[in-house]
C-alpha cells in the first residue's frame, strides 16, 4: 500500500468520472430518440403521409447531431482503461474485454454502416431498406449499450471466472454467466429504458417549444402522440426494472442498498424512506439517528428485498461488524463476516499467492499445493486484503442516498408528464395549457439529472470496489505520475465541455430552424 500514490487513485476516478459523466449525456438520447425516429418512419412507410416523413427527417437531424459527438467521448472512456487503470486492465482484461470486444465488432460497425444510409438513403434506395436501415441503426446503439453494460455489470457481480495463479489473472470459464448474469440484463434493462424515457421527455418538451410559438402544430402534437406512448411504456418499464435492480443489489451487493436508504441499525421490517434529511454527523457505530427527518413506508424495504415484509435488512453497521445470518447465492445459510475478518482473509489470500508463486519456483510441490488452497478458499475476500481501514468499504451515503431519491421522485414526474401531455392532445386543448408547455420544457433538464443521479448510485454506491469484493480502485490504478492524469484531466475538461456547447448550439439552431418541407 505504501507503494500506492494516493493522489493518482483520485485523479484517475475523478478523469474517468468526468469522462463517463459527459459521455452520458449523449448516449441515452441516442438509445431512445432511434428508436422514436424508426416508429415515425414506420408511420410514414404505412401511411405515405409527407408529414410523417418530415417530422421524421426533423427528430433524425437531431439524433445524427447527438450521435456524432457521443462517439468521441465513448472512444476516450475505453483508451482511460489502459492509460489509467492497467492493472485492472491486466487482472481482468480477459473477461472485461470480451465484450466490449464484440460491442466494437457486432454493434458498433452494425449502427455506423446502416447510419449512413438512414441518413443519405432518402430516394435513393427503397422506402422498406430504409426503414430496415433505421430500426438497425436504432437496435445496433441499443446492442452497443447490452455489451458495455454486460461488462459493467461484471464489474458490480463478478461470475463465469477462475483466477490462475500463475498469471496473476482472471479467465474467463463461461461466456454466458458473463453475458446472462441477473446483475448484467438488469442492469440493462433499467439503463436503456431510462434511457428512452429520456429521449421522450426531450421530444415533448421540443414540441412544446413550438407550441408555446405556435408553430408547425401539427407536427409537434403527432410528435407529442409518439414521444408520450413510448414514454409512458417505457416508464412502467423502467419502474418494473428497477425493482428488479434493487433486488439484485440487496442480495449481491448489500453495502450499496444501506447506503442508498441511509441504513446504519438493521433491522427486521425494514421501511422505505419516501422523504429523508441525514444527520452528517453520523457514524457507523455510535448512538446518533441516521435522520434528522424521515417519513417511511413501513416494511417495504424488506419485502422488495427479500420478498418478506418481515425479512432482516442489515445495515451498515451489521455489514461492518458482522455476526448477522444471511443465504448466500447457492443458497446456503451462512453468518456474516466482519470487515475486519474479511481484510484479513484478503490478506492471507494475497500472502498465499505470493507463497504459491515462491514454492512453485523453488519446486517445492506440498507447499505450492498447500498455498494454493490457502488462496482459494480466500480468494472471495481478494480485495479486501487491498485495504487497510475497514471503513474504507463504506460508501460515500450522502450522495448515494440523496442521489436515488431524486432519481425515483423524478421518474415518477415524467410519469405525470406523459400522461398529461397525452390528456391534452387526446382533447386536443394542449394549446391552451402554457403551463403545462413551460414545464414540458423545463423538465427536459431534469431528465438529464435523473439520468446522472442513476449513475451516481450505481458507481459511487459501490465503492471502494472497481470489481466488487475483488479489486478495490486503490489496487488497480496505473503507475503513472499523477502530473499526467491531472494535465489531461483539465484537457478533458474543456475538450468535453467545448463539445457539450457546439451539441447545444448546433441542436438550438436546428429546433429554432424547425422541420423542413421535404
Amino acid at each position: 500500500m505504501e507503494s500506492i500514490d494516493l493522489s493518482m487513485v483520485d485523479w484517475a476516478r475523478g478523469q474517468f468520472a468526468l469522462t463517463a459523466m459527459y459521455h452520458w449525456l449523449f448516449v441515452p438520447l441516442t438509445l431512445g430518440l432511434g428508436f422514436i425516429v424508426a416508429i415515425m418512419e414506420t408511420i410514414y412507410f404505412r401511411t405515405g403521409d409527407p408529414e410523417w416523413k418530415r417530422i421524421t427527417k426533423f427528430w433524425m437531424t437531431l439524433f445524427g447531431i447527438n450521435f456524432a459527438i457521443g462517439v468521441a467521448t465513448g472512444i476516450i472512456l475505453e483508451f482511460e482503461f489502459g492509460t489509467n487503470w492497467s492493472n485492472y486492465s491486466w487482472f481482468v482484461g480477459d473477461i472485461f474485454g470480451a465484450p466490449l470486444a464484440i460491442e466494437g465488432i457486432m454493434a458498433f460497425f452494425m449502427e455506423s454502416t446502416f447510419i449512413a444510409i438512414m441518413f443519405f438513403g432518402w430516394n435513393k434506395v427503397s422506402k422498406k431498406f430504409h426503414l430496415a436501415s433505421t430500426w438497425l441503426t436504432a437496435f445496433g446503439a441499443n446492442l452497443s449499450a447490452l455489451w458495455i453494460l454486460v461488462a459493467n455489470g461484471w464489474m458490480q457481480f463478478p461470475a463465469g471466472m477462475h483466477f490462475n495463479p500463475d498469471t496473476a489473472r482472471n479467465e474467463m470459464i463461461s461466456f454466458w454467466d458473463v453475458a446472462l448474469s441477473p446483475v448484467a440484463i438488469n442492469k440493462f434493462l433499467h439503463t436503456i429504458t431510462s434511457a428512452y424515457v429520456l429521449a421522450s421527455i426531450f421530444v415533448v418538451g421540443i414540441s412544446a417549444w413550438f407550441l408555446i410559438r405556435q408553430r408547425h402544430v401539427l407536427f409537434s402534437k403527432r410528435s407529442i402522440i409518439i414521444a408520450s406512448v413510448f414514454g409512458l411504456t417505457s416508464s412502467v418499464y423502467l419502474v418494473w426494472s428497477g425493482d428488479g435492480s434493487a433486488y439484485q443489489v440487496t442480495h449481491k451487493q448489500p453495502m450499496k442498498l444501506a447506503a442508498m436508504e441511509g441504513l446504519y441499525e438493521g433491522k427486521q421490517g425494514a421501511g422505505i424512506v419516501i422523504f429523508g434529511v441525514l444527520n452528517s454527523d453520523k457514524k457507523y457505530n455510535d448512538a446518533q439517528e441516521s435522520h434528522l427527518v424521515k417519513i417511511e413506508v413501513p416494511k417495504l424495504l424488506s419485502f422488495l428485498g427479500y420478498r418478506d415484509a418481515q425479512a432482516f435488512v442489515p445495515g451498515i453497521k451489521d455489514l461492518m461488524e458482522g455476526g448477522f445470518e444471511y443465504t448466500d447465492t447457492d443458497g446456503q445459510k451462512k453468518v456474516a463476516l466482519s470487515a475486519v475478518q474479511k481484510i484479513e482473509k484478503g490478506k492471507l489470500a494475497i500472502k498465499a499467492l505470493a507463497d504459491y508463486k515462491e514454492a512453485k519456483k523453488a519446486g517445492n510441490d506440498s507447499a505450492t499445493q498447500t498455498s494454493l488452497v490457502t488462496m482459494n478458499e480466500n480468494f472471495q475476500y481478494f480485495g479486501y486484503g487491498f485495504l487497510n481501514d475497514p471503513e474504507q468499504i463504506i460508501p460515500p451515503v450522502p450522495i448515494t442516498f440523496y442521489s436515488f431519491r431524486i432519481m425515483v421522485t423524478l421518474a415518477f414526474w415524467f410519469i405525470l408528464v406523459f400522461i398529461l401531455a397525452l390528456i391534452f392532445v387526446y382533447k386536443d386543448t394542449i394549446l391552451q395549457h402554457k403551463w403545462f408547455l413551460r414545464l414540458a420544457l423545463l423538465t427536459i433538464p431534469l431528465a438529464y439529472v435523473a439520468s446522472q443521479c442513476g449513475w451516481l448510485v450505481a458507481e459511487m454506491g459501490r465503492q471502494p470496489w472497481v470489481i466488487q469484493d475483488i479489486m478495490p480502485t486503490v489496487a488497480a490504478v496505473s503507475k503513472v505520475d499523477s502530473s499526467a492524469v491531472i494535465i489531461t484531466f483539465f484537457l478533458f475538461l474543456v475538450v468535453f465541455t467545448s463539445l457539450l456547447v457546439a451539441e447545444i448550439g448546433i441542436m438550438r439552431k436546428q429546433i429554432q430552424n424547425g422541420p423542413k418541407e421535404d
